[in-house]
């Protein structure tokens, strides 16, 4: 139940930020705005690290390379959901962004990619997809 509940707040939360990141650019730049969401997610997440964290930069040299890009994931995420709202209706946006998302997730369940177990990817999930995308183009068509 806790993962449901963290994935309603997640999701909430991302559509929140990348409405409020679209007006933030809009006001000062799309590069300046994620420079500092970017800065204060990094000053923030220090403040949590020093007072929770309980991990273990040494083993930061055992990580298999390729997980170290997070961070530039990081910076496109940020910039292309900005891009996306700003150029689409938040919710016309957030859409799209969760059928890649769920797209994505699939693909590396299915392959087991990035060290995931293999999942079966069946055909009732396909038909999901495609839902979801049909559902995108009926809100996004106009009355």
């Amino acid at each position: 139940m806790l993962g449901v509940i963290m994935s309603v707040i997640a999701g909430a939360a991302m559509s929140v930020q990348g409405v409020m990141n679209t007006r933030l650019g809009e006001k000062i730049g799309l590069y300046e705005s994620n420079v500092f969401v970017q800065g204060t997610a990094f000053l923030l997440s220090v403040a949590v690290m020093l007072a929770l964290g309980k991990g273990n930069w040494k083993a930061l040299g055992e990580v298999n390379k390729l997980y170290l890009l997070g961070g530039l994931l990081g910076i496109v995420i940020t910039l292309t959901v900005m891009l996306s709202i700003k150029n689409l209706s938040p919710t016309v946006a957030i859409s799209i962004i969760l059928i890649a998302q769920l797209l994505v997730a699939a693909l590396i369940d299915a392959l087991g990619l990035l060290g995931t177990e293999r999942t079966a990817f069946h055909w009732s999930k396909y038909l999901g997809l495609a839902m979801m995308i049909a559902g995108v183009i009926v809100f996004k068509l106009k009355s």
